[in-house]
């Protein structure tokens, strides 16, 4: 092997998960005194564990840690997002490198972050490996977060929110057949602010991309809206061409 001159840092990877938290996921601790944002209950969450070494230990973190010497960053990625929390199969995307010196007290670490995006209606979060716990909080009650991960945790905020208005990425956090209620509270809840209801989805079926089902929502309160799904075949195939999302 090459013998580098040169002192050189280790490199890990730490992920922005976000979700749609509900009254099933997550502990009772940080959902105390909470506000609703989305519909049916939903708020933006952001999945954290609770680190089980020092340093920080018993401090609230991001989902990460090092990249082995011989592994593609996104595989670190998702190696360490099932290792602390059993997560898998997931929307992943590079966010950047934070490297300021002093991050880490252990050693000089750059850090490569990665924006994911779980639905929780199909994946449950548990604890393992390094991590005491793991859990969901919303995006405006944060605890106080090891490293510099709270700057990290803003820059994915500032992504998510550029992304939602310029490509389907909503979708990833829904089940397969939605309301176009869910749709927009899901929308709202990314961005932070209300949007007007006939303007949303005049834009949105205007895609061509949202298709109506012959079958309504189950087991709700309010009166039953009908479902749709999102043609996620199609907008490949249009992006593919050049296509541009703007819903």
């Amino acid at each position: 092997m090459f013998n580098y001159q040169y002192p050189h840092p280790a490199v890990t990877v730490d992920c922005v998960v976000f979700g749609l938290d509900d009254a099933h996921s997550g502990g009772a601790a940080q959902r105390a005194n909470r506000s609703t944002t989305a519909a049916d209950g939903r708020d933006l969450t952001v999945l954290l564990i609770q680190r089980d070494l020092d340093p920080y230990s018993g401090a609230w973190a991001l989902p990460g840690g090092f990249v082995k010497i011989d592994e593609d960053l996104e595989a670190a990625a998702l190696r360490e997002l099932e290792e602390e929390t059993g997560v898998r199969d997931l929307y992943l995307d590079q966010l950047g490198a934070f490297g300021t010196p002093d991050r880490d007290p252990r050693e000089r670490v750059i850090t490569v972050a990665y924006l994911a995006i779980v639905n929780l209606f199909d994946h449950p979060v548990t604890a393992a490996t390094d991590a005491r716990n793991a859990g969901w909080f919303p995006v405006d009650e944060l605890p106080r977060l090891a490293f510099d991960h709270d700057v990290i945790l803003a820059a994915a905020l500032d992504r998510l929110r550029a992304t939602v208005r310029d490509e389907p990425i909503v979708f990833e956090f829904l089940p397969d057949k939605v309301t176009l209620r869910q749709v927009q509270a899901t929308t709202e809840a990314i961005l932070g602010e209300p949007l007007d209801k006939r303007n949303f989805r005049k834009k949105l079926l205007a895609t061509g991309l949202i298709v109506p089902l012959d079958e309504v929502e189950m087991d709700v309160a309010h009166r039953a809206a009908q479902l749709h799904r999102f043609d996620r075949e199609r907008y490949d195939a249009l992006r593919a061409e050049g296509y541009r999302w703007n819903a």
